[in-house]
């Protein structure tokens, strides 16, 4: 016997009666019958059991294949067999009977044929100018058309819908221009196909693949293709490419709105046309949210509408908060909120027979419903939605508010698949917006706290004018530890600072405030520069010691910080300044010159063990001094230097208004992207009249003390300061005495007229007088006692050549100078 796949075709020719009038070569290689064998007999005779449908056996008119029909072979086998019938007629349609082609069941060409027409996946074949030669079963039912329908019509006039792509956003080629282009090229294709089949409110998605036919000389003669139905498969990974695109796009920043905002445009168009995210006004704050605002279904619920996007939007649009919004009582919404469980509503059921997934025919859904879900609800289509995904907000155990995904343009209902991915958004954006609200709630908190650490107002004194400014970080970044003093010092002297502590945070703030209230205490005592780093530096240390952690766990918290420390004395118009790590000041005098203090600024503070060096320069009268932390200069684009040289440039020494310029200073300088907080502080300086000063040498001899009272009344007289006169002679008296009793010579007796009369007595002892409480029977003791009851504050500055005792009298306004 032949091999099969050589196997031949059995002709044979039967007459109207079922009798075999003709016999093929064909058939005896086949059943092994010759025609002397067959012909005259009935064609039954090779049937092995009962005559299928369709088998031609006489008087009848059969039409069609049958198989496998078991046929007789001459050596008694049995062959099974394709039986095909195909009626002959005469002129006047007179029947003659019926060829008949036998073929062997599992040849080639049959078994091939079957195999095509059976597969479950949809095949085609079509000619270079894309005309229909072949469908199967199942591509007839994808494109709603039977073969016969087809056979010989235009793709494009069979399948318009697929001249276009269903998604235009992604750029696809439509099917139609993928088949011509492998007709034209010959290149075979591969690519996933989404459209919506007729009658199909889904779209399905297509695995397909389409390539050349060719002939034994490679001339291109039809072009093929097959696909199938992976639409679970595809809409998966959207969801999935959805969630990554989350974890890309939700919680970028550590703003509650923001946030809010990339919840709302993550999943529109691709998975929603709709998305709406309202939160508790108390989220918006950086509060804690109301725990008893969402546990009955059946109260009304306030909530902010943070956030609404739309398909219909544009790519960057996701409206902030608009107005406040009602949940009314037994709404869904409110439902979701008391419960803590997610809903789907569904505007009509599209189960049919209980399959959820993409459309008639495709698997059930993979994903089971919960409890409850979905609800079929016809008035969402009132709203013109076709399904409403609602799921709470919330994040460690705390509802925030509530979510929206809704479907307006798309006639696809939710999936128990879309309502997890839903669920998963919402999770991942209630933890950003959580984190948010907890660090809107920290900065705002260490800014509070911070601010109420600056100097809410400038002191009252005449040395400088003075303008500053103050800057947080972007709300990107925590609050950081800049800082700024203006501190009136004795003799009409003032005291400039500025520093920055390491670090950010409520740490940050507290340990500036530390450092402040230090740098005003030890000014108080009225220590120079040098001497005053000195001392801020041991409180740095003494700080990160008290910070070390004596259990497990260590410290987050950062220690060290830079302080600049400057003191202006408009008598001598003498600048003293001392710098621990911080940026030298900016020096712009009236004749124009523009430059950078010139000193040696020493160690970061908390380093410990090196000296600081103080410096001291004269100042024209009205020159410009500019004080700052390094926010307000360092960016990514530019280091100190750079950033120093630029705010010089900007400053104004000829401004009219510090407040002024320091607006346009900030505006100029400030990075785009700010990190840290910058700070600010102008200082123009004055000379004080030298008409204003009067000083006197004094002996070491009691004899000398009413000549003294009486010089020293002249000169408050001579101001026109009578009032005060007899206050000046008494503290004068005293204060001398105790020089001459308790100091060394040289001393000597000031007066300065400023905005207090300001009465000094120096001598070269280190020795400091202290207040105490004199008895009955003492005949001393109550000198500086009177000098503190009589005047409005007084104290003890040392210096290299020994000590000064001052004391100021306020003066009353009319007697300003």
């Amino acid at each position: 016997m032949a091999d099969e796949h050589d196997a031949p075709t059995a002709a044979v020719v039967v007459d109207p009666n079922g009798t075999v009038s003709g016999w093929s070569e064909g058939g005896r290689l086949l059943l092994g019958w010759t025609a002397e064998d067959m012909v005259g007999c009935p064609v039954t005779d090779l049937l092995v059991g009962p005559a299928p449908s369709g088998f031609p056996e006489g008087h009848q008119s059969a039409r069609g294949h049958t198989g496998p029909v078991p046929l007789r072979h001459r050596n008694g086998s049995t062959v099974d067999a394709v039986v095909t019938a195909q009626p002959l007629s005469g002129t006047g349609g007179r029947a003659l009977g019926h060829v008949v082609t036998v073929q062997r069941w599992e040849s080639r060409p049959v078994i091939a044929d079957r195999a095509f027409e059976q597969c479950p996946f949809a095949l085609g074949v079509y000619d270079p100018g894309l005309r229909f030669l072949w469908i199967n079963a199942s591509s007839g039912r994808v494109i709603a058309h039977s073969e016969e329908q087809v056979l010989g019509k235009h793709y494009r006039e069979v399948l318009p819908e697929f001249d276009r792509t269903l998604f235009p956003e992604r750029d696809d080629k439509p099917y139609t221009d993928k088949l011509a282009e492998v007709a034209r090229t010959g290149e075979p294709a591969r690519l996933i196909t989404v459209f919506r089949p007729r009658g199909s409110d889904y779209a399905h998605a297509w695995a397909t693949s389409i390539w050349p036919v060719r002939d034994a000389e490679g001339t291109v003669r039809a072009v093929a293709n097959w696909g199938f139905d992976m639409s679970a498969e595809y809409w998966a990974r959207q969801r999935l490419l959805i969630l990554n695109n989350a974890s890309g796009g939700i919680g970028r920043t550590l703003d509650v709105i923001g946030t809010a905002q990339e919840l709302a445009m993550t999943p529109v168009p691709r998975f929603v046309d709709l998305v709406s995210v309202d939160l508790f006004d108390e989220v918006l704050r950086g509060e804690e949210p109301p725990s008893e605002s969402a546990g009955n279904p059946d109260d009304a619920i306030g909530l902010i509408r943070t956030a609404r996007h739309s398909a219909h939007d544009g790519p960057d649009q996701a409206a902030g908060p608009t107005k406040p919004v009602t949940h009314s009582p037994g709404s869904v919404a409110a439902r979701c909120m008391a419960t803590g469980r997610s809903t789907v509503e569904l505007a009509v059921d599209p189960g049919q027979g209980g399959e959820w997934a993409f459309g008639p025919g495709l698997a059930a859904d993979p994903a089971h419903w919960p409890a409850g879900n979905p609800v079929i609800d016809a008035s969402l289509a009132a709203d013109g939605l076709t399904g409403r995904i609602t799921v709470p907000l919330r994040a460690r155990g705390a509802l925030l508010g509530v979510v929206a995904f809704s479907r307006l343009d798309r006639p696809e209902a939710f999936t128990a698949d879309d309502l997890i991915l839903a669920e998963e958004l919402t999770a991942k954006a209630a933890v950003a917006i959580d984190n948010a609200r907890r660090y809107s709630r920290e900065r705002t908190t260490a800014l509070t706290l911070q601010r109420s650490l600056l100097p809410q107002g400038m002191p009252n004194q005449e040395a400088v004018e003075v303008a500053s400014r103050y800057l947080p970080a972007g709300t990107g970044a925590e609050v950081g530890g800049d800082w700024f003093d203006v501190i009136p010092l004795s003799g009409a002297r003032v005291a400039l600072v500025v520093g920055d502590v390491v670090g950010h945070g409520l740490h940050a703030s507290a340990s500036m405030g530390r450092l402040r209230t230090a740098v005003r205490t030890l000014a108080d005592v009225d220590l120079p520069p040098d001497e005053l780093l000195t001392h801020l530096d041991d409180l740095v240390l003494h700080l990160a010691s008290d910070l070390q952690s004596t259990g497990r766990f260590q410290t987050t918290g950062e220690t060290g910080a830079t302080c600049l420390y400057t003191v202006y004395d408009p008598v001598t118009r003498r600048l003293t300044l001392a710098s621990a790590g911080h940026p030298l000041p900016l020096l712009l005098s009236p004749d124009g010159t523009r430059t950078t203090v010139s000193a040696h600024p020493g160690p970061p503070l908390g380093i410990g063990g090196l000296p600081f060096e103080a410096t001291e320069i004269e100042l024209p009268e009205g020159s410009l001094l500019a004080l700052y932390t390094d926010g307000l200069v360092v960016s990514r684009e530019r280091d100190l230097d750079e950033g120093s040289a630029e705010l010089l440039r900007v400053l104004d020494p000829r401004a009219a208004s510090l407040e002024t310029l320091c607006d346009t200073v900030m505006d100029a300088t400030l990075p785009q992207v700010r990190t840290d907080d910058a700070a600010l502080l102008l200082a123009r300086t004055r000379a004080l009249d030298p008409q204003h000063v009067a000083d006197w040498d004094v002996e070491a001899d009691f004899a000398q003390v009413p000549r003294l009272r009486k010089v020293a009344v002249d000169q408050v007289e001579a101001w026109g300061l009578e009032e005060e006169a007899f206050v000046t002679e008494l503290v004068v008296s005293e204060l001398v005495t105790n020089a001459i009793r308790y100091g060394e010579p040289p001393i000597r007796l000031r007066l300065i007229r400023d905005s207090a009369l300001i009465c000094e007595v120096s001598d070269s002892s280190n020795t400091a007088p202290h207040l105490r409480r004199a008895r009955a029977l003492d005949e001393g003791g109550r000198g500086l006692l009177l000098v503190a009851q009589l005047t409005q504050g007084w104290g003890t500055r040392h210096s290299t050549q020994g000590k000064t005792i001052w004391c100021a009298q306020s003066l009353t306004p009319t007697a300003s100078p």
